[in-house]
């Protein structure tokens, strides 16, 4: 063989495989716990409106300081004299401008710079989504088209809204799950304000773009705080009369911090903006309410994060966990809650079509677990897609199948397999809405006693599913004399599960009744922290929030 084709062969070869290489580790990485995260949103002050200091802002690379591009610019477009040019998703150092090419400084820029000189080992990435002159009403998802539509429609027309294609609730959370990808969202900062009342309908849609946010992402907002500013009060100011509404944020937020604006100046320019040292000082004491408020554990383990792509220095995830039940085997006759397929992971326990859980909630892989207002549920099922279960029959015979399902406006379906081997009729949804769960037939199967593998197959799309169940089917007995009389389970042998807020089983328990169960996570359960937890019992008993002091 000619030795440079050999030459050149190899050489491909070892790309190849390092690429692969380079895949799997990257494909089995979890984010890196010292890579803390914050969303930055609001109006004209958050966007930037201090001057850049080329010399000083735009010199050198801020150290352990990153942004995740909101959006793409070159570097000729983009305020000051930087060279760095950006690409909407992409990480970069934080160089201000962050929010726009056309703005300035930004109190999120100070804030990072601050929250990195106060936490060695850490570093600090903001996601930048601010417009100038909106209402809150942009940052909402269910009102942002109908204000772009209407009193935002000027501000469409200047084309600001563009760099987030319209769309800035979506903009940020379209980042903030990209983000989770590399590190940890640790909170809110938020500028807003100077366009709206700060009354009681503003705070609850403030409270509100907040909640969303984290509700998406399957955070927990008792660990997610939320820092707002105040408005200019200095000088010629427009609004200072409104912080006092601002204050009162802290009724809506489990985590909340002030960043005070007492004592900053404005630009001198107008009413409405800080001018430069406003801006900065302001974004240290967003820093300082953060510090007070967030858990500023250092994982000593971790990589360091690579400033120039941070997926590089993501944390090895532990091994898959064996195939097998995600407790214990399921007993039958009994329910089988759709949440609770087995463990083992994408192709052995469960096959789902999207990637990452887009309800949320209690586990952190594929299958989309949702919670409506009746209990957890399985949602956003697709034809094709399937989960298995371990379950234990408890004795030879017939069994009636039902399911607690809901859909909307169409007929999504599903069956059931035991064993490989069908049993049961396809099982459909009356389509009355998603909000909607109605019992539908199954049919009925001959079951053997024993421990089997059951499977679950999506056969039309959107069905959500909450569980299945199996019951006996009654046999004709002779007379029953009273010795022979087996009486249903009493509340003293129900069985309950505990989970905490971010959907992980804490412990399985037995407890005479859901306020008895209450009861013993409260003051009988050894082990049980502090914190908030999900209690979940059997059939109509539901789910309860407790909180532990």
């Amino acid at each position: 063989m000619d030795l440079k084709k050999a030459s050149d062969f190899l050489t491909m070869a070892l790309w190849l495989v390092g690429g692969i290489l380079m895949l799997s580790t990257l494909a089995s990485a979890a984010p890196n716990p010292n890579f803390h995260i914050y969303i930055a949103y609001g109006q004209s002050n958050m966007a930037g409106n201090g001057d850049i200091d080329p010399s000083v802002d735009q010199a050198t690379d801020p150290k352990n300081f990153l942004m995740i591009a909101s959006h793409t610019a070159s570097a000729s477009s983009r305020s000051g004299r930087t060279t760095q040019s950006i690409e909407m998703g992409k990480w970069y150092p934080a160089i201000p401008p962050m929010f726009h090419a056309f703005e300035n400084l930004s109190p999120a820029d100070y804030f990072g710079r601050a929250m990195v000189d106060s936490l060695p080992g850490v570093t600090v990435g903001i996601i930048p989504v601010a417009i100038g002159a909106v209402s809150i009403r942009a940052f909402d998802k269910d009102q942002y088209e109908s204000y772009f539509r209407g009193d935002g429609k000027d501000i469409m027309s200047w084309g600001w809204p563009r760099d987030y294609d319209n769309n800035p609730p979506g903009r940020i959370l379209e980042l903030a799950k990209k983000a989770q990808e590399v590190g940890v969202i640790k909170g809110f900062i938020f500028h807003q304000g100077e366009s709206d009342g700060t009354d009681d309908n503003w705070r609850r849609t403030v409270y509100k773009t907040y909640k969303d946010i984290v509700d998406a992402l399957g955070l927990d907002e008792n660990e997610v705080p939320f820092v707002a500013g105040e408005l200019l009060q200095e000088g010629n100011n427009c609004c200072g009369s409104k912080n006092g509404g601002i204050a009162q944020l802290k009724n809506n937020f489990k985590k909340f911090g002030l960043a005070s604006s007492k004592g900053l100046q404005g630009n001198g320019k107008d009413p409405y903006h800080f001018g430069r040292a406003g801006v900065i000082e302001l974004g240290r004491r967003y820093c300082s309410e953060m510090l007070k408020l967030i858990d500023k554990t250092i994982d000593p383990d971790a990589p360091p994060v690579n400033l120039v792509d941070p997926s590089q220095s993501t944390v090895p995830d532990e091994p898959p966990e064996e195939y097998g039940p995600y407790t214990d085997p399921i007993e039958i006759p009994g329910k089988v809650q759709a949440e609770n397929y087995n463990k083992g992971g994408a192709g052995k326990a469960y096959y789902d079509l999207n990637k990452g859980n887009e309800g949320g909630k209690l586990r952190k892989d594929d299958v989309d677990i949702y919670q409506p207002n009746m209990g957890i549920v399985v949602g956003y099922n697709q034809k094709g897609e399937w989960l298995k279960y371990t379950v234990n029959v408890a004795a030879d015979g017939e069994y009636e199948i039902s399911a607690n399902v809901a859909s909307d406006n169409t007929t999504g379906s599903f069956v059931l397999y035991m064993d490989d081997e069908r049993i049961g009729d396809e099982m459909a949804s009356a389509g009355q809405g998603f909000d909607n769960f109605t019992e539908v037939s199954g049919g009925k199967a001959i079951l053997k006693a024993g421990e089997h593998e059951l499977k679950l197959e999506i056969t039309n799309d959107w069905i959500d599913i909450d569980y299945v169940e199996f019951k006996a089917v009654a046999k004709d007995d002779p007379p029953i004399r009273i010795a022979n009389v087996r009486f249903s389970m009493t509340e003293a042998e129900s069985n309950f599960t505990l989970f905490d807020m971010q959907g992980h089983l804490v412990t399985n328990f037995k407890a005479a009744g859901m306020d008895a169960a209450v009861d013993m996570v409260k003051h009988g359960l050894k082990g049980i922290r502090q914190g908030v937890y999900l209690v979940r019992g059997p059939g109509k008993l539901g789910m309860k929030k407790v909180s532990v002091f």
